[in-house]
């Protein structure tokens, strides 16, 4: 058995529980069987009928749906979280719900196909700047009643026309003859679905049976899968494979492995890409001439803004969004992708003291948890060390650490760290620019984060409705819509809804180049199978009710989750009321 440590905030390596600690390592001869599989099998996978890929995305979610509770035990027990508490309900969102309602969502779209010819899809529209849109939220009634009030538009790229993206839609199963191709994936240790939905995208979305490499942080997930996934397994589409640095390595430059898919950080990826860190790397960098020429797509991470637009906003207005942006924060620890990093908040503005009170009172609402995630210690000393303006809350106990606000920062400093350096852990940093004119602000804000944040992956804008009846607002929103560099954008939300509603792509905004990656390059959820995507973007009330599953003071998030879970194996409205039930007592 592999022991395993963590850090806390100073560093110190302190224990790792048992359940992350039991992976072993696939030898070298196992991976080479385990590819040989795959590759016989990817020809088959090429030419499988539709109704039979609608019958193996069944299969594999009501084998998810078996497996839910345990693996979320499991998860729990990883990470710190008491069972059978509302902070269960992380685990339920990050894992099963996922899961089952993307492959409910991939299943109701090979239907689609072979009925229709197309996946489904909303209406279609244009932005500001004249490129193409399509609805993919709600994706039926059910959600519309669920989730009332919230839409997600894909926004295609330059050129694109309605007839195009006809056309391009589901694009695997309308070109003719289909390569065979065997896919590496890389899965991410912090959250349960990332692996499992990465897969089902490789499968259903582009037609490539996968080697799952687990990643050493989560792989007491692995069986989980294997138990859940079983059909896919036996017809040889999956395998399931465990090791850390070596294994990936190896996998990675396996002549049987066509293309790779990571989730992780950008270091992995230039590790995997250019080789080690040094002159040699920066050379072949400079020569184009990479260790690794197998096409790779990859998400990995962000310093992820929150711009928020000077507006009216009432003390319960403000005191929904603090506890919003707080408890995107605080959800897995922290330790997400898409984590609010970086508060851009308008310089001179009155409420700026309001919301920062606000949302340091969301944090204390926040239970202190356990750094579950490697390095973490490290990024935080690295990131606090000699900034006298931190504010830490909550009291961190041996391998916790506590959230801290870093407010203040000085937007014009080109060596602030913060702004260059993914926390991945639990803090947050907030920095003035512009002024209180909401136009002014947004045009400062998008041009800070665009050139000024590493990452181009996840922001979220947070403005009051009533400033989008002047019409100087409203145009000024819809540009910083149009010019932020990221994949995913959210007005009055956190970015994590749309990573889990499963219709909308998931990805960095494009235009990465392989030496300069950025947050990454392709897309994956994206259960509407659309092409030539630059961007997805959510918009959502200024308020809500009932509250959202991520706010700290959420009471009932286990048992809503739960529910929603089950929800998703039909979408049946016999299971909405229950649904509702636990989320009004939430």
């Amino acid at each position: 058995m592999t022991t395993q440590t963590g850090t806390d905030q100073t560093g110190t390596a302190v224990p790792r529980s048992e359940a992350t600690a039991s992976w072993r390592p696939t030898a070298r001869r196992q991976l080479d069987e385990m590819v040989a599989r795959l590759n016989d099998g990817a020809t088959a996978f090429t030419r499988l009928a539709l109704s039979d890929r609608i019958t193996l995305a069944r299969s594999m979610q009501s084998g998810y749906l078996r497996i839910a509770q345990q693996s979320v035990r499991a998860a729990c027990a990883a990470k710190g979280i008491r069972a059978g508490t509302a902070a269960e309900g992380e685990e339920w969102a990050t894992g099963p719900w996922c899961i089952v309602r993307q492959l409910r969502l991939v299943a109701e779209s090979l239907a689609a196909i072979a009925s229709a010819g197309n996946t489904p899809i909303g209406p279609v529209g244009r932005t500001a700047d004249g490129r193409l849109t399509a609805r993919v939220f709600p994706a039926n009634r059910v959600d519309g009643v669920l989730f009332s009030g919230i839409t997600v538009d894909v926004h295609f790229q330059a050129g694109v026309s309605a007839d195009a993206m006809t056309a391009s839609r589901a694009r695997f199963y309308k070109d003719r003859p289909r390569a065979a191709r065997t896919v590496l994936v890389l899965g991410a240790g912090n959250l349960a679905a990332i692996p499992a939905m990465d897969v089902i995208t490789k499968l259903f979305n582009e037609g490539k049976v996968c080697a799952l490499k687990m990643n050493p942080v989560n792989a007491y997930l692995g069986p989980f899968i294997e138990d859940a996934f079983a059909e896919a397994i036996r017809r040889g589409f999956l395998a399931v494979g465990y090791g850390g640095v070596e294994e990936g390595a190896y996998l990675a430059q396996h002549a049987g492995i066509d293309e790779i898919h990571l989730t992780g950080s950008d270091r992995t990826y230039d590790e995997i890409v250019w080789g080690p860190s040094g002159p040699d790397r920066e050379a072949r960098k400079a020569r184009n001439e990479p260790l690794l020429t197998k096409p790779v797509t990859a998400e990995l991470g962000n310093v992820s803004p929150v711009l928020i637009v000077p507006g009216p906003y009432s003390d319960r207005q403000l005191a929904f969004q603090a506890e919003s942006i707080a408890g995107a924060v605080a959800y897995n620890a922290s330790f997400n992708c898409n984590s609010p990093k970086m508060l851009v908040t308008p310089k001179g503005w009155s409420g700026r003291a309001a919301l920062l009170t606000a949302i340091e009172r969301g944090l204390a609402a926040a239970p202190v948890r356990q750094a579950y995630y490697p390095g973490a210690g490290d990024r935080y000393r690295q990131l606090t060390i000699g900034r006298p303006q931190s504010r830490q809350i909550g009291t961190a106990g041996p391998g916790q650490l506590p959230w801290t606000l870093l407010s203040g920062l000085d937007a014009t400093d080109p060596r602030e760290l913060a702004f260059s350096t993914e926390p991945f852990c639990s803090i947050l940093s907030e920095t003035e620019v512009g002024s209180d004119d909401p136009v002014e602000f947004l045009d400062r804000a998008v041009d800070f984060a665009n050139k000024r944040l590493w990452g181009t992956l996840s922001a979220d804008l947070v403005i009051h409705p009533k400033a989008l009846k002047d019409p100087r607002i409203a145009d000024a929103l819809e540009r910083a819509v149009s010019r932020l560099r990221y994949g995913a954008i959210t007005v009055n939300s956190w970015t994590g809804f749309l990573f889990a509603y499963g219709t909308p792509p998931w990805g960095a905004y494009p235009g990465s180049t392989p030496a300069n990656i950025q947050s990454g390059t392709g897309w994956v959820h994206n259960t509407a199978m659309l092409e030539d995507v630059e961007k997805a973007v959510l918009r959502h009330p200024l308020t809500i009710m009932p509250k959202p599953v991520t706010f700290p003071t959420h009471r009932t998030a286990h048992t809503l989750l739960r529910r929603l879970t089950s929800l998703e194996m039909q979408s049946s409205w016999a299971q909405v009321p229950g649904v509702v039930a636990a989320a009004m007592r939430g």
